[in-house]
């Protein structure tokens, strides 16, 4: 395919498009390296629109570690809105970068970045756009290698036949690796063709090459086993873990988007990985062990990054930002040197029982003092023990009283609904801690403009955590339990009106199930929501579930499955996952007595802090957990005085 820019037939479109200014390129921080100098082209994608695929961190990273290096070039592509995805069909243009709006399917590497199940149908579609075919078996030796990446991609299966390949884990090294491999078999012109270089990948033991893989089944529906079917690929495929992360000081150039994206921040990583255990989190099994970034190297990005780009709001990300071992001297080194530039600090989620006045008031000390957003997630002391979630309500009330009490108004507290063992009275006391919180609050500050918002998602059972094994709640049951929690909380004459209450209905919950811990049969229902018109399934306002439900039961029965079997079935110990070959470093066993002690309503402590619990990441991977204090502040720079 030509490498060729298709920018002059797409600036006679954009004219007719909502917001023509996320197609164009060219922001700061972009890069364009000259397509002829180098042999190894990637492009990269997060399979949502522009604003909110531009601020994704693992692409913005991947993409400047790309192109830091010698002969390799990186560029970005986002999802079309159907507006443009209409008149590109019409057209004849393809799938686009952003960057110098080349083909895709020019270049050598179509690399995709799931951060959910939702976004399968936009891979589609962008593979159909781009000219590539959408199933692997049908591409030749001149189509890019379709590689999956993401958290999403610890079950790549319901993808399978649509990749040809997939990284688990952390994709700095992992990107460098694959890089090489390519570059030599090019070098050597090709040998051995498609097949050959997708063998050399697979061979490291850190990608997964599902073609090299057959599924069995069990005449109940059931894998009987998954099985590599050519000699020299691996049982089992290994996850990729970055261990020092001061190594690693990524984006240095953060992207500045043209348009407005769903972030207006610069973000700085400050660790990677968590402990807490908490049973229904996907993020914080699949990303251990815990590794911190230094406060020195936290410091030098921080300086690095606002030069870079003028934002004038930090955001320090982690599963669990308060958890650092440095956050209080972090936090304050920050607010200290920024004072007169009035840069404004953000944690994304404060945990209860991290919180404490003086780290919120430094956060807050230069920015504005917008809510707080605490997460108990489940709305009884029984429920938090069984998704081991440690915060009884005494730690909320007195940390909400805290807050209100030092000029806070508004508290915003989020829950699950759906969560194995739950019942409507777990649900309802969801009401019971909102109404405490604001009388709390009331109490404590002496006025009545006290606000708190409940906010509720489903929870979805998610593959290499304790509850893959949990059955999902039905989307009827879900609406049911939300709206009786909804009556119970506008009822309440004297605190209702005080009270937020957003809540996503239980739809979308139950095809993301389908897909999170679906296998190959799922590629079949995939393919025909995306060929019957579904895209950016993440949106409310695109998001079609009679859709999902017409095309999952066109094409399930013919496997004797159904949604239900993939979704509200409970799983036994003896079945064989459909992840079960990709090692996320959890043991098997270790998740399943985890299971149990969830059903036992027992908690476990985090291990950061207490002996080990062999939950198999460490001595498996041969890794360690790692975190400070190292001793040192926050340097060199002193506060600037102007």
């Amino acid at each position: 395919m030509s490498a060729a820019s298709v920018f002059p037939q797409l600036e006679a479109l954009l004219p007719h498009v909502q917001k023509p200014i996320q197609y164009v390129g060219g922001e700061l921080n972009s890069t364009v390296k000259d397509w002829d100098s180098c042999d190894v082209r990637w492009t990269l994608m997060y399979p949502d629109a522009y604003e909110v695929g531009l601020p994704n961190q693992g692409v913005m990273i991947l993409y400047e570690v790309l192109n830091e290096r010698e002969g390799v070039l990186a560029e970005r592509t986002y999802s079309v809105w159907p507006d443009l995805e209409e008149l590109m069909r019409e057209h004849d243009v393809p799938q686009f970068t952003v960057d110098s709006h080349r083909p895709v399917g020019a270049f050598d590497v179509f690399g995709l970045s799931f951060s959910t199940e939702l976004g399968y149908t936009n891979m589609l579609t962008a593979l159909d756009l781009a000219g590539i075919p959408l199933e692997s078996k049908d591409r030749t030796v001149d189509h890019p290698i379709v590689l999956a990446g993401g958290h999403a991609a610890f079950n790549p299966e319901p993808i399978a036949d649509f990749i040809d390949c997939a990284v688990i884990g952390d994709g700095e090294q992992a990107v460098l690796e694959i890089t090489e491999i390519i570059r030599a078999w090019k070098a050597e012109g090709r040998p051995g063709g498609r097949d050959e270089v997708l063998f050399r990948l697979s061979k490291t033991g850190g990608v997964y090459v599902p073609r090299f893989y057959d599924v069995e089944y069990l005449p109940d529906g059931r894998i009987g086993r998954v099985v590599p079917n050519r000699s020299g690929v691996p049982w089992r495929v290994s996850k990729h873990t970055v261990m020092d992360l001061d190594e690693w000081p990524y984006p240095k150039q953060p992207l500045v988007p043209l348009a407005e994206t769903v972030h207006e921040r610069m973000s700085v990583e400050i660790f990677r990985g968590c402990t807490r255990g908490c049973r229904f989190c996907q993020a914080g099994m699949i990303t251990r062990p815990v590794r911190e970034r230094s406060i020195t190297g936290i410091g030098e990005m921080v300086d690095k990054g606002l030069k870079a780009t003028g934002f004038e709001e930090v955001g320090l990300l982690s599963l669990s930002s308060a958890d650092h071992s440095e956050i209080g001297d972090i936090a304050k080194g920050l607010a200290d040197r920024y004072t007169e530039d009035k840069i404004g600090l953000s944690l994304p989620s404060t945990r209860v029982d991290a919180f404490n006045v003086d780290l919120a008031n430094e956060l807050t000390r230069n920015g504005r003092r917008s809510g707080l957003t605490f997460a108990p997630e489940g709305g009884s002391e029984r429920m938090r023990k069984v998704i081991n979630k440690m915060v009884s309500e005494e730690d909320l009330i007195r940390t909400v009283a805290t807050a209100y009490g030092n000029g806070w108004r508004q508290v915003k507290l989020y829950f699950m609904c759906g969560l194995p063992t739950e019942t409507d009275e777990d649900v309802l006391q969801i009401g019971d801690m909102a109404v405490n919180v604001i009388a709390k609050g009331r109490e404590v500050s002496g006025q009545n403009d006290i606000r708190c918002t409940v906010s509720i998602g489903g929870f979805v059972p998610k593959p290499h955590t304790p509850f893959q094994w949990a059955p999902q709640l039905s989307a009827e049951e879900t609406d049911a339990r939300l709206k009786k929690l909804r009556d119970k909380i506008r009822g309440d004459k004297k605190y209702g009106r005080s009270i937020g209450f957003r809540y996503h209905d239980g739809k979308p919950g139950v095809v993301e199930g389908l897909l999170s811990r679906g296998d190959r049969r799922v590629g079949s229902v995939i393919r025909a929501v995306y060929e019957s018109g579904g895209r950016f399934d993440g949106w409310r306002e695109h998001f079609s579930y009679d859709l999902w439900m017409n095309c999952a039961g066109k094409t399930l029965p013919e496997y004797g499955v159904d949604v239900d079997w993939y979704t509200t079935r409970e799983r036994t110990y003896e079945e064989v996952l459909p992840w079960d070959h990709l090692d996320s470093g959890l043991d098997k066993d270790w998740l399943w007595e985890d299971w149990q002690d969830a059903l036992d309503e027992t908690e476990v402590e985090d291990c950061r802090w207490t002996p080990c619990f062999d939950c198999g990441v460490c001595p498996q991977l041969d890794l360690d957990i790692q975190i400070g204090p190292t001793g040192k502040k926050l340097l060199p720079l002193s506060v600037v005085n102007k």
